[in-house]
């Protein structure tokens, strides 16, 4: 890929769950060497406790992540680590700072343009996490076997001259409980938004990027980085995109420039 660098006034990631073998290291590396910030926010689960109780592995890449975000925050980033319910271990180190990167249960984020976002992870507001944490992990092993079944099928399709098919995103969309629970799940988040009189809100956990407005308050989910690759930045004039990487990361020749430009194969999005 190009040398050029992407700049962005702030970028927000999450649910990257170093420590598995479903994390897409490449893509986020090829990621974040790419692409720079004043801002970069890791909004909960960078690194999956839960995974990691179970069975240990962590290869030199996830290493590399963690120096590469060491390193942005050393060179002046302002870095902001969210603890999600997959590393809640972290939540006990609440206001303190680890390598110049502060770790927060939540934060308001101004945007260039004035408007104000609350950004958390999001796992507060699903029931089955709260209140059935045996379910939740439960829930956890059979994604993981999805994952792995989908990773087999997928190099079936790499054989065939086939592209990239996420299973476990045509099982959420297709399950009807499943669709009612992401859609109960960004209205509540957004509603805590609302009642705060924030103008938006920005979170992860449910590995769904998303960008649109519910009853008067921009939602914004920044996905994942096991199966969509999605990230959320902040264009210099406070407009919010959400960048889908494995897109540039397979086509070696793109003009990285356009990403400023509108271009709906590579963006979705509406003005904050």
């Amino acid at each position: 890929m190009s040398e050029s660098t992407l700049k962005f006034r702030s970028i927000w990631i999450s649910d990257l769950h170093l420590g598995t073998s479903g994390c897409q290291t490449a893509y986020l590396l090829d990621f974040l060497k790419h692409c720079d910030s004043d801002h970069l926010y890791l909004v909960g689960d960078i690194i999956d406790g839960w995974a990691l109780r179970r069975s240990w592995f962590w290869q030199q890449s996830h290493n590399d992540v963690i120096q590469k975000i060491l390193r942005k925050a050393r060179k002046g980033t302002k870095v902001t680590y969210i603890p999600g319910n997959h590393d809640e271990g972290a939540r006990q180190f609440l206001g303190l700072m680890f390598g110049d990167i502060i770790i927060e249960d939540e934060v308001i984020h101004t945007m260039a343009n004035g408007k104000r976002f609350l950004v958390l992870h999001g796992d507060k507001f699903d029931g089955v996490v709260q209140c059935a944490k045996w379910l939740a992990i439960v829930g956890d092993r059979l994604y993981t076997i999805t994952l792995k079944l989908n990773h087999w099928f997928n190099r079936a399709r790499a054989r065939l001259g086939l592209g990239y098919w996420s299973l476990s995103q045509f099982l959420k969309h297709k399950v009807k409980s499943a669709v009612n629970f992401v859609s109960n799940f960004e209205a509540a988040v957004a509603s805590e938004a609302k009642e705060r009189g924030l103008d938006g809100v920005i979170c992860g956990h449910i590995h769904k990027a998303e960008m649109r407005e519910i009853d008067g308050v921009l939602y914004c989910n920044d996905g994942d980085w096991v199966e969509s690759l999605t990230a959320l930045v902040e264009l210099p004039d406070g407009e919010l995109r959400i960048i889908t990487w494995q897109k540039f990361f397979i086509d070696q020749q793109a003009e990285l420039i356009n990403l400023y430009a509108p271009h709906p194969p590579l963006f979705e999005g509406i003005a904050a």
